[in-house]
């Protein structure tokens, strides 16, 4: 239990009252003797137990503690734990109440817990009937003193395993950190520097800026360190600037425990060895320096001959050749057995030698016998009488950029095989639904209407897929286009619903939805939206078994618009939900199900949803249970626009004047049929050539021209015909396969009005036409 803390003005316990006074006057008269402003020495007072009574400016210094921080406490506190554990501090309170005076020296700990090395005195108080009243100590700290006569006797200790008279040497030893410990004549000598000017400095100052800047000072110890030896040649600096050629020998100095204690160096001027390639031994130690760290590309130096002088890390990685394998071999090695036949590596450096430096590709062939395909660069090295001394090669590994070239170029040659095969399947498509158009009109019986219905039912599916799979395409390639007008999605989900309720009725289904109390506004592109909910229901019917039913739900969710389709079909398994929206991913089934489709419906949708900054999720509880899925979308305040007056279409049309341009005699003859049974005058021409002849005689208010014409394409047909100064109220109309925004601005560029994808909307053309 600790003493209680005695004041110099406080009463104390009775049974204590005279020990106490006296303490406190013997307190008094310490401290009046003691300069208070004392900041070297730690000075307190402690009590008969060793609790501390007071605290000078020292002490707070030295120890680190504030005089309310220490004051009460026991003197331990100040002691490392190994000396409390063997009760050291009070054993020399003992041994100064039994001698009056205690002094010692040892480890002390302040109250950050950083150690120093202190000289303590601590002597006894005592009444003058002998009775003791506690102690004064005074505590000094000698760290620095000690570090110093440490690092003296260390030195001195090493300088006795030395020579002392070499001078031709310069002898000196090192710290495990490369401090200067000691120093002979012969280092005087050669580097310049008195004893007193180094000892205590890093070695690294003999060192010219490129090394220390590379940190070779560093290396050359470590190396030093793992194989206990190291020799080097290099470069050195003497004090006054200027540089010596040096032969240097580094031994690490290890105790009989393997502990590393110091280092010593041996350093030797070599004049008589400075020769004219000391320069290119320079660039040499310097494109080491440089490299060593180098790891994504091989870096060596080859001597004149080829031979391989140097290896960096980035090279044992990219050619798999150790250091021990690689170094005195022939370049020629890296080289394919063809490449070699055919004397390329001569060539290459043959190239270098004659132009300074030599860039190629080709392949390069690793140590397991492996090639790969990589760009290397070789840059002849000269002296300064212009003789060649040797090369630097770099080698860089191109397989990741091969692999990325390819897998770009296999994308664009996928994405542009899909745009050409939606471009040659829309054009059987086009004839295939003119011709149903005027059956629909001409047809009677119920069993020509009933061919009618299917084919246009089967060629509208068609046409579909095929605008599907060009959308898949758009998009992978980061060319869809998004609109963004302001919509009110509650509109949009009711048109999709609306155009959906026939063909949910054909197969028995019931289609409900509810749409959100108040519109819900959002900035977006009105068709992108509808294809995206005609996917969702074409797939709920699709999947879901005859008089089943299928829900649509419409709300808000906080700033999101939230669009749910529900069915009760077949569902799907936990695996499928992982890989729903993945392109060209089917359920089971896929190959018996008459409408299986591309599995590429649920792409599009997370795709589009996406680029309109929202989110979709699929849920279902296994096969059997239905599924739902869950469109969400950012709102916004702005309101729709007003819709522009629609235009006139079908029977009220006026007749016109049409000239059809297209060399596909089937889809220009039945749209033209078409056309006729609609009552316009309709001329059909096969190419440009005879549509500019035609359209000079007929003069046509409306001219419907297909743009992968023979010869002459349509866009020269149309700049041709916007010549000519009557067709200034003449529409043209392009008819192609192509509908992305390249193609619409080419039209728009060559004088087209209107832009219709093959096949043709026979409702929307009448729209135009009229």
């Amino acid at each position: 239990m600790a003493d209680p803390v005695p004041s110099l003005t406080a009463n104390t316990a009775a049974s204590d009252d005279t020990g106490f006074a006296a303490l406190q006057q013997a307190g008094d008269q310490i401290f009046r003797r003691l300069v208070d402003s004392v900041v070297d020495y730690a000075i307190f007072v402690l009590s008969p137990r060793g609790n501390i009574v007071s605290w000078n400016a020292g002490a707070q210094r030295i120890k680190g503690y504030a005089a309310s921080e220490a004051i009460g406490r026991h003197v331990s506190m100040f002691y490392t734990p190994e000396a409390v554990a063997t009760g050291w501090p009070d054993e020399e309170l003992r041994r100064a109440a039994e001698d009056g005076r205690f002094e010692d020296e040892g480890w002390r700990v302040r109250k950050d817990g950083s150690r120093f090395w202190a000289n303590v005195i601590i002597s006894s108080i005592v009444e003058p009937n002998g009775r003791l009243v506690g102690f004064s100590k005074v505590t000094r700290d000698l760290t620095e003193r000690r570090e110093h006569e440490k690092r003296l006797e260390e030195s001195e200790r090493n300088l006795r395993q030395l020579v002392e008279g070499v001078q031709d040497y310069a002898i000196f030893t090192l710290d495990p950190n490369g401090i200067i410990t000691s120093w002979n004549l012969g280092a005087e000598r050669i580097k310049g520097y008195t004893p007193a000017e180094a000892i205590g400095k890093h070695f690294s100052m003999l060192y010219p800026p490129q090394a220390i800047d590379a940190r070779w000072p560093q290396e050359e110890l470590q190396r030093a360190k793992t194989f206990g030896r190291f020799e080097d040649e290099g470069w050195r600096v003497r004090k006054d600037g200027t540089r010596i050629w040096a032969n240097v020998v580094i031994t690490a100095i290890v105790d009989h425990h393997g502990t590393l204690l110091g280092y010593s160096t041996g350093t030797r001027d070599l004049p008589e060895r400075r020769r004219p390639e000391d320069e290119l031994r320079e660039r040499e130690r310097n494109f080491r320096l440089l490299v060593d760290s180098v790891k994504d590309h091989a870096m060596f130096l080859l001597d004149r001959n080829g031979r391989i002088h140097t290896w960096n890390v980035g090279a044992q990685r990219v050619l798999g050749y150790s250091p021990e394998d690689a170094l005195g071999r022939d370049v020629f090695t890296l080289y394919t057995e063809h490449d070699q036949s055919s004397g390329r590596p001569t060539v290459e450096l043959a190239a270098a030698t004659q132009a300074g430096a030599f860039r190629a590709e080709g392949w390069r062939q690793r140590a397991d016998g492996t090639s790969f395909w990589a760009e290397v660069s070789t840059t002849a090295l000269f002296d300064d009488a212009k003789r060649l001394q040797g090369f630097v090669q770099i080698v860089r590994d191109l397989t990741e950029r091969q692999r990325v070239e390819a897998l770009e170029n296999e994308g664009r040659r996928i994405s542009e095989f899909i745009a050409l095969l939606s471009h040659e399947l829309r054009n059987p498509l086009a004839p295939i639904q003119n011709a149903v158009a005027v059956l629909g009109k001409v047809a009677h019986s119920p069993e020509i209407k009933w061919c009618v219905d299917v084919i246009g039912r089967q060629a509208a599916h068609m046409k579909r897929l095929v605008d599907d799979l060009l959308d898949v395409s758009r998009i992978t390639s980061g060319k869809i286009r998004i609109d963004q007008e302001p919509l009110d999605l509650n509109a949009v989900v009711g048109m999709a619903v609306d155009a959906m309720r026939g063909t949910a009725a054909k197969r028995g289904h019931t289609l409900a939805w509810h749409p959100a109390a108040q519109p819900l506004m959002l900035v977006g592109d009105a068709m992108r939206l509808n294809q995206v909910l005609v996917n969702l229901l074409v797939n709920a019917m699709k999947f879901t078994p005859p008089n089943g039913r299928i829900q649509v739900n419409v709300e808000k969710r906080g700033a999101a618009a939230c669009v749910q389709v529900i069915d009760n079909g077949i569902g799907m398994s936990e695996s499928l939900l992982r890989h729903a929206f993945e392109p060209f991913v089917q359920g089971p089934g896929a190959l018996d199900r008459p409408e299986g489709g591309l599995g590429i419906g649920l792409t599009l949708v997370k795709s589009i949803v996406e680029l309109h900054g929202g989110s979709v999720s699929v849920a279902s509880r296994g096969p059997g249970h239905g599924t739902t899925i869950t469109l969400s979308l950012p709102l916004t305040s702005e309101g729709p626009k007003a819709e522009a007056p629609s235009a006139q279409t079908g029977s009220n049309v006026p007749p016109k004047k049409v000239l059809i341009v297209d060399d596909n005699r089937d889809s220009a003859d039945s749209l033209a049929l078409l056309l006729r049974i609609e009552g316009h005058e309709v001329h059909v021409a096969g190419d440009g050539a005879e549509a500019l002849a035609q359209a000079e005689r007929l003069q046509p208010h409306v001219v419907v021209l297909d743009i992968g014409l023979p010869k002459m394409d349509g866009y020269e047909v149309a700049r041709r015909l916007r010549r000519l100064r009557w067709t200034h109220d003449v529409r043209l109309i392009a008819v192609t396969g192509y509908g992305q925004h390249d193609d619409l601005r080419a039209s728009s560029d060559a004088g087209f009005e209107h832009h219709l994808i093959k096949p043709i909307d026979p409702a929307e053309l009448a729209r135009i036409i009229g």
